[in-house]
């Protein structure tokens, strides 16, 4: 993948197909990882255990239960995107993190990182409100980073690069998430969704234009508000 890095540099300085300014090393992804392992460390700190740092009075807090969200809890479509179940769990997510969203953010910029990201973590909760049991805690930034994958696959595409490594990824992540018990394939989905259609709407719509920063502002707002929009009627189902 990291000849979606070196076609980013390639492009000219003031401007990439994100109609991004190159920004140099990523940041934004370290600084994401800590966060998690911080609130990794945390948890475990409270619960007393490694492997069974669920216990931890920050998950009864913040992990996605629907029929919590919809009593009002809302912060647990966002707070559940930094919590994870033992350290397997944030291994696997923070390794895909690295790999995967340094060539993303190395390409959309920190900005329009930040904003995929986080669209694509709303993405997930969304449709972990409309499929999931309403009483079943989700954790993970599984669903973000499955949102990275989309991008990914949108970048490659966009700058006529081999997408097979990246198919491979998804399609296996896609089949582990469908045949393992305890996995949210609704959040992986969701974020998968999200993810790839603001991405393709951010190196696609208003090329060349003047006013693209102002299309990619309103694409970025129209998929946070979709995904707040759906989370508002898995809410209204459970009421």
């Amino acid at each position: 993948m990291d000849c979606l890095a070196e076609s980013a540099r390639a492009q000219p300085r003031w401007r990439n197909v994100a109609g991004a300014s190159r920004a140099g090393r990523p940041v934004v992804v370290p600084a994401l990882i800590v966060v998690n392992v911080a609130i990794f460390v945390l948890t475990v700190f409270t619960a007393g255990s490694l492997n069974r740092n669920f216990l931890s009075p920050l998950f009864d807090l913040g992990a996605l239960v629907p029929l919590a969200v919809a009593d009002g809890e809302y912060w647990r479509i966002v707070t559940s995107g930094f919590l994870h179940i033992g350290p397997l769990h944030l291994a696997f997510n923070m390794f895909a993190l690295w790999v995967i969203g340094r060539e993303v953010e190395t390409v959309l910029g920190r900005g329009r990182f930040v904003a995929v990201y986080g669209v694509s973590l709303l993405g997930g909760s969304a449709a972990v409100m409309l499929l999931s049991s309403p009483v079943s805690p989700t954790a993970g930034a599984s669903g973000a980073v499955f949102g990275m994958m989309g991008a990914l696959f949108v970048l490659l595409r966009r700058l006529r690069l081999p997408v097979g490594q990246v198919v491979g990824v998804i399609a296996v992540n896609v089949v582990i998430s469908f045949t393992l018990s305890g996995i949210s394939w609704q959040g992986h989905l969701g974020g998968l969704v999200f993810g790839a259609a603001v991405t393709a709407a951010l190196v696609y719509l208003g090329a060349g234009s003047r006013n693209r920063q102002q299309v990619q502002v309103a694409v970025i707002a129209g998929g946070a508000l979709v995904a707040l929009a759906l989370i508002g009627a898995g809410v209204a189902a459970l009421l």
